[in-house]
């Protein structure tokens, strides 16, 4: 199916590392700290969407990095009537960041895939997450030696979907767009951003997202990368 590729670009949230059930993890731990008594997973069940709600926002730069940390929090405290100050807020978004990357879980089949494709491609990561947090994620779960490149949005200046920041992840990998492929699980950053930059793309469709364009590869687990490439 696709001839003559030699290099590999993955997404890293929700694609090989476990974003959500890490993030649990991380407010868990930050929640008992302040002492509230919520449920974690009620507010997980408002925070998820709200937090990617304002990462599409992000993306296109149409808010800013303080904004997307804020909000996020803010408006889940408001639908669940609790009382925080600006100044929590702002103190339970940085002790967040700080958890976050300690928690190590990956996706199922990650660690066989890797394992599978590492002696056949050369593997990347394009990441818009932050340079200092996506560094420690990589590290702490173990998959850091997998990649021979690693591209964040800091390093690059644009995030995906811009096409700035695939040009700059092909130059640091010394790979052509031609040879490489992009799997992620974000239809507008990882797939559209990769082939309107003119690279195949492979779609990490594990949530079942209905798309309009039928064309596209799709995988719904990480093992099913093993029968196509």
């Amino acid at each position: 199916m696709f001839q003559n590729k030699k290099h590999l670009f993955f997404d890293l949230d929700h694609t090989l590392w476990d974003f959500d059930r890490n993030s649990a993890v991380a407010f868990d731990v930050i929640f008992k700290q302040h002492g509230f008594d919520f449920s974690i997973d009620e507010f997980l069940k408002y925070y998820i969407p709200r937090n990617q709600h304002y990462w599409k926002l992000y993306q296109v730069n149409k808010i800013s990095h303080e904004d997307l940390r804020y909000y996020r929090l803010k408006d889940v405290f408001d639908i669940l009537e609790v009382e925080v100050s600006r100044e929590l807020v702002n103190q339970l978004s940085d002790d967040y960041i700080t958890h976050l990357p300690n928690s190590n879980h990956l996706l199922d089949g990650a660690i066989e895939v890797l394992e599978y494709l590492q002696p056949k491609y050369e593997l990347h990561i394009i990441t818009n997450g932050f340079h200092f947090v996506q560094d420690k994620k990589l590290k702490n779960s173990n998959i850091e030696h997998f990649f021979k490149s690693v591209t964040n949005s800091e390093m690059a200046g644009v995030k995906k979907p811009h096409p700035t920041i695939f040009e700059f992840a092909l130059s640091l990998a010394q790979a052509t767009k031609e040879e490489s492929i992009m799997i992620g699980d974000s239809w507008e950053a990882d797939i559209e951003g990769a082939v309107d930059f003119g690279m195949d793309a492979i779609f990490f469709n594990a949530e079942n997202i209905k798309t309009e364009n039928t064309s596209h590869v799709e995988v719904k687990h990480l093992l099913e990368l093993k029968n196509i490439l």
